[in-house]
């Protein structure tokens, strides 16, 4: 039998080398937020010259309009600015227009700062109570696990595991902020709960497992190799219903347009993390917590 949980210890700091060059940027760098966070307004013009971006945005200044930033995403120039009444948007374009005849509003958007914190207050408020629930549901649904096992200890691992895949994908989209200019919506924070969603469905299946071969399998395997029989036995299935997932997200990302592209990358590498995590994350937590707790208990 394929030996997976005897190298616990490498996914586990596998795991932690893929995580830490995230977590430093979330800290240093944050998230690239857009409006729908922060607030102010949003304009998107496209040129058939390339323009140089300090006077792009000298041509703003005239229009009394505070730029904060300018970037360029394929040929479209980007320019971020405090909040601006939409009415002023007709006036602002015929300036644009008067420096440069060829210039084409693509599209315009302002979100006032009180909506854009009220966004981000529902956005944690969101991820706190799924966190919640999830954790209250799988000591739940595994109360009746024989002893000496806990319940609880499969929950905090499922939610460890969730961990990982949601700071997988928030570290990965820090890094693509600070150096690409990509910037995290309302939809990447569907993406996110989707993903969480996702990553625990994976992990209660394998250990839905574990909890019936704890009953089923002879009392002289120890739980290490229960969860490694168990893990075994769910691979085929969580790698191909994952691979049909991914499959579609791929071709979404290639073929959709750019508004999803962000929401589809994040569940791509979600769902990705996901898979890896259920099998190679919470299983190993969940083997060094309950052998830890063995060794102690035998101290005692």
């Amino acid at each position: 039998m394929i030996q997976i949980i005897k190298y616990k210890w490498l996914y586990i700091i596998f795991s932690a080398v893929l995580l830490v060059p995230g977590i430093i940027s979330l800290f240093v760098f944050k998230l690239d937020l857009s409006i729908d966070f922060t607030g102010g307004s949003v304009f998107k013009y496209k040129f058939n010259q390339v323009v140089d971006q300090n006077e792009l945005k000298n041509t703003f200044t005239a229009q009394n309009v505070f730029v904060e930033s300018i970037s360029k995403e394929s040929d479209i120039y980007v320019v971020r600015t405090r909040e601006v009444n939409p009415n002023r948007n007709t006036d602002i374009k015929a300036g644009v227009a008067q420096k440069y005849a060829d210039a084409q509003e693509v599209s315009f958007e302002t979100v006032g700062p009180a909506i854009g914190g009220e966004t981000t207050k529902k956005a944690f408020v969101a991820l706190i109570w799924a966190m919640v629930g999830i954790l209250l549901y799988i000591a739940y649904a595994f109360r009746n696990i024989p002893k000496p096992y806990s319940s609880f200890r499969f929950g905090i691992s499922a939610i460890l595991a969730m961990f990982h895949d949601a700071l997988m994908v928030l570290g990965l989209f820090s890094i693509l902020g600070h150096f690409g200019h990509v910037e995290v919506d309302s939809l990447f924070i569907t993406a996110v709960l989707t993903v969480i969603g996702f990553s625990v469905h994976d992990t209660i299946v394998v250990f839905d497992r574990i909890r019936e071969n704890l009953g089923k399998l002879s009392k002289a395997m120890n739980f290490s190799d229960i969860v490694n029989y168990s893990v075994v036995e769910t691979l085929s299935r969580s790698l191909a219903t994952s691979l049909t997932v991914l499959i579609t997200l791929f071709a979404l990302f290639i073929l959709g347009g750019e508004t999803i592209k962000t929401f589809v990358l994040a569940m791509l590498v979600g769902v990705a993390s996901g898979t890896y995590s259920s099998i190679f994350t919470a299983s190993p937590i969940l083997v060094i917590w309950e052998e830890w707790e063995s060794k102690r208990h035998k101290k005692l």
